[in-house]
């Protein structure tokens, strides 16, 4: 079943390829720009409040790391492009981030069999992975993985849907309960974060103020952030 899931995953994301549906998430328009920032803020929010992280020295590795994009934040971060790893499925999207990130361990793989050793990373993340799965055993599988290849102390950065996309029937969104099932027993630093896109798509090009505004009512943000520290 696990193999047939993949499988189906990889499918969808050689259409999107094929349709070109990527390049409508470019970063200069002022909707992706404006959700990319506040990603990135959040983000640095949850890792300062993580006080005995020196990103410096961790080893971090990201689930799904397509292009590159998002694993070639933690350079500006202050990690070491050395100390960083990535593994995808889809090896057109590898090949792209090879040239961003030539210091980097990437690898094409599926979540749940990674190709690392127990306790190699400080930190191991997903962004938006969860959702693309439907296979909850997959999810599980992945999750474990995940775990396994922490080091104690070391934590899983989580970011994903909490609201379901009614355009797209490849994905389905995460909640609290299933994300706390996933990790059972672990400490989970949670919050709702970012706008719903559709409506920041439409708003950052007027204002990006307003957009701020209606990101401060919990019902309208898409999203959860969290950090997850298995015991």
């Amino acid at each position: 079943m696990a193999d047939k899931e993949i499988e189906r995953i990889r499918q969808v994301y050689e259409g999107r390829i094929a349709a070109g549906v990527i390049e409508r998430y470019a970063p200069d328009r002022p909707g992706e720009r404006y959700l990319l920032e506040r990603r990135e803020s959040e983000i640095l929010a949850l890792l300062a409040r993580r006080k005995s992280l020196d990103l410096a020295t961790a080893h971090i590795l990201e689930v799904g790391c397509g292009r590159g994009d998002r694993l070639a934040d933690w350079l500006k971060w202050g990690a070491a492009g050395s100390r960083l790893s990535g593994i995808d499925l889809m090896e057109p999207f590898l090949a792209e981030a090879r040239k961003r990130l030539p210091q980097a361990s990437l690898a094409a793989a599926s979540g749940d069999r990674l190709p690392f050793a127990d306790a190699s990373f400080d930190i191991v993340s997903q962004l938006t992975v969860f959702t693309s799965i439907l296979d909850q055993g997959l999810k599980q599988r992945i999750a474990a993985e995940m775990r396994r290849v922490l080091k104690p102390g070391g934590f899983i950065l989580w970011f994903d849907f909490r609201y379901p996309s009614p355009r797209n029937r490849d994905v389905r969104p995460v909640g609290r309960r299933e994300i706390a099932a996933l990790f059972p027993e672990a400490r989970i630093d949670l919050k709702s974060v970012t706008l719903l896109p559709p409506l920041a798509r439409r708003l950052a090009p007027v204002s990006p103020a307003l957009c701020r505004i209606l990101e401060a009512l919990p019902f309208l943000r898409s999203h959860y952030l969290a950090a997850i520290t298995p015991d």
